[in-house]
C-alpha cells in the first residue's frame, strides 16, 4: 500500500507489456510514446492522470483482451469514449486506460429506423450519418459528447419532449463483462442487465455497440429568445407556466449565460419537432412576452440546433459542475438562481434549466435503471474558467448556488452531470437512484463485476 492508503500499481515486465500490445488490433500507449499525452487528454481541463498503459481498441476483441488483461494482471481500469464527462472518469493514474475513441462504425438502417453504432462515436458524428437519410434520436445537446456515456447516464436531448431519452430509444447493446465475455443485452435477451444499463453508467462493462431507434427528423422550427438579466424573475415565472402543458413536438431550456461583450443574460432556447407554421403556433405565446433583446428563433437544420451550445463548451478549460432535478420553479427558486448568476465570477460560467417532461414521464419508474420520470425541470449548474489559480473561487460559487438550491430539488440527481466521487460522495449516488432501484442496480452488479473492475465511474457497489 502507499502512503495514501491506496494500493500501488503493480509493476509489469515489458515481456508481458509486449506480449499485451502483440495481440492488439489497435495499438498500445505508454508514457513517452507519440500520441499518448493526446490521447491522456479529456475535455475537462482539471483532469490531469497519467495511465501506464491506453489500449487503443479496433474493435471488441481488443476489448475483451484489454478487460481480461487489467483484471489478471491486477490493473486500474478506465474507458474512454468521447472524453466529455466532467468527472473525468475516462483516465485513470497508473492503471490501464481503454480507448474506445478508434471506434466510431456505424450502420443506418432506413427502412427499420435503426441505426447500430459504435462507442467512439461523437453525437455529431452519429447525427451526420442519421441525417444523410432524413433520420436522428434523442442525443445530447452538446455535439462533441460521445453516445457512449451520454446514453448509458440517460441521455437528455433535444428530440426528448416527442422521442424520450436516449435510454428510451435504446434497442440493443453488446457489451464485454468483467469476466471477459462479449454478450448481447436488450429486452428478450439479458433483460436485467439491459435495464441496468439503461441509467446505471458504466458499471457493468464496456459496451461495444449500441442499436438504436430512429426517427424522422427534418426540418425543426427553433433557436432562442434572448433577455437581459433584469428581466428573467418576470422571463421565468412566464416560462414555467408556459411549460406546464406544451405538446410533445417543443422541448426548451432556459440558460444564464454572459455575452462577448460583456453583458449577463437570460435565453430561452425552444426546438420545435415539426411543420414551422405550428411551430410559430406554439411559440408565439412564449415569443409575445416581455421585450427580449434578440428573437432568434425560425427554420433551423437539427445539425444547427445541436451547435447552439458547443461554443460555450470548450474543451480545455476547468469545469465544476453541481446538478438537481426540480420538481417546481416557484417566486424564491427563481430569485435565488437570477440573485447568484448575478455575482458569477467568471463569464464562461452559465446555468441550464432544462425541461424535462411529456414522453420522458410516459416511461415506467421500473422500466430503466433512470427513474427520474416526475422532474420537471433539470437544473445544471456549470463553473467554467481558464485559470487553475481560480479554482476556489469558481467551486465556491457553484457550490454556493446548489446547496441554496437544495430545498427546490424534487430529489435525485442526473447522473451524466456528476462530478467526482471525492466531492460528490458515495451516498450521494445511491441517493440519486432511491433504495429500492440503487439495490437492484447493487444486485445486478454482484452478478456481473462482483469485484467492482468497473469502478472508476459512478459507482454502484456490489452487494
Amino acid at each position: 500500500m502507499s502512503k495514501s492508503g491506496v494500493a500501488a500499481a503493480p509493476v509489469l515486465d515489458n515481456g508481458t507489456i509486449e506480449n499485451f500490445a502483440c495481440g492488439l488490433r489497435g495499438s498500445l500507449l505508454c508514457p513517452g510514446d507519440e500520441g499518448y499525452d493526446r490521447a491522456r487528454t479529456i475535455w475537462n481541463a482539471m483532469i490531469d492522470k497519467r495511465p501506464a498503459m491506453i489500449a487503443q481498441c479496433a474493435g471488441a476483441a481488443d476489448v475483451v483482451r484489454s478487460i481480461n488483461f487489467a483484471r489478471d494482471q491486477g490493473l486500474m481500469l478506465s474507458v474512454r469514449g468521447g472524453g466529455h464527462n466532467v468527472a473525468g472518469n475516462a483516465v485513470c493514474d497508473g492503471g490501464l486506460m481503454i480507448d474506445l475513441s478508434p471506434m466510431k462504425g456505424i450502420r443506418v438502417e432506413p427502412e427499420s429506423l435503426t441505426a447500430r453504432a459504435e462507442p467512439g462515436l461523437t453525437w455529431a458524428e452519429f447525427d451526420d450519418e442519421t441525417q444523410a437519410f432524413g433520420l436522428a434520436t434523442t442525443g445530447g445537446v452538446v455535439p462533441t459528447t460521445g453516445i457512449a456515456g451520454l446514453t448509458l447516464g440517460g441521455g437528455i436531448g433535444w428530440l426528448m419532449g416527442k422521442y424520450g431519452l436516449a435510454v428510451d430509444n435504446l434497442l440493443s447493446v453488446d457489451i464485454v463483462t468483467a469476466d471477459g465475455r462479449l454478450q448481447t443485452a436488450n429486452k428478450s435477451k439479458n433483460e436485467e442487465l439491459f435495464w441496468g444499463l439503461r441509467g446505471g453508467g458504466g458499471n457493468f462493462g464496456v459496451v461495444t455497440s449500441f442499436e438504436f431507434q430512429l426517427h424522422r427528423v427534418g426540418q425543426l422550427f427553433g433557436g432562442m429568445l434572448v433577455y437581459p438579466l433584469e428581466d428573467a424573475r418576470d422571463v421565468l415565472r412566464n416560462y414555467s407556466e408556459y411549460t406546464v402543458d406544451c405538446p410533445d413536438e417543443l422541448t426548451t431550456m432556459v440558460v444564464f449565460v454572459t455575452l462577448p461583450d460583456g453583458p449577463k443574460v437570460c435565453a430561452i432556447a425552444a426546438c420545435f419537432n415539426g411543420p414551422a407554421a405550428e411551430g410559430e403556433r406554439v411559440l408565439k405565446p412564449l415569443r409575445a412576452f416581455g421585450q427580449p433583446m434578440a428573437d432568434q428563433i425560425g427554420p433551423i437544420s437539427y445539425g444547427e440546433m445541436q451547435n447552439l451550445f458547443t461554443e460555450g463548451f470548450p474543451p480545455g478549460l476547468q469545469n465544476y459542475w453541481k446538478s438537481n432535478f426540480l420538481g417546481e420553479l416557484d417566486d424564491e427558486a427563481v430569485d435565488t438562481i437570477v440573485n447568484h448568476y448575478a455575482r458569477v465570477p467568471s463569464p464562461t460560467s452559465a446555468i441550464a434549466i432544462e425541461q424535462m417532461g411529456n414522453a420522458v414521464r410516459r416511461v415506467g419508474d421500473d422500466e430503466t435503471a433512470f427513474n427520474h420520470r416526475d422532474a420537471r425541470f433539470n437544473l445544471l449548474i456549470v463553473g467554467i474558467w481558464p485559470d487553475p489559480a481560480d479554482t476556489d473561487a469558481h467551486v465556491r460559487w457553484a457550490r454556493g448556488l446548489w446547496e441554496a438550491m437544495e430545498p427546490y430539488s424534487s430529489g435525485g440527481v442526473y447522473m451524466n452531470y456528476l462530478g467526482q466521487s471525492s466531492d460528490e460522495g458515495e451516498e450521494r449516488i445511491a441517493a440519486a437512484y432511491g433504495a429500492e432501484t440503487y439495490s437492484r442496480l447493487a444486485a445486478l452488479k454482484r452478478r456481473y463485476d462482483p469485484d467492482n473492475l468497473f469502478r472508476l465511474n459512478q459507482n454502484i457497489r456490489p452487494m
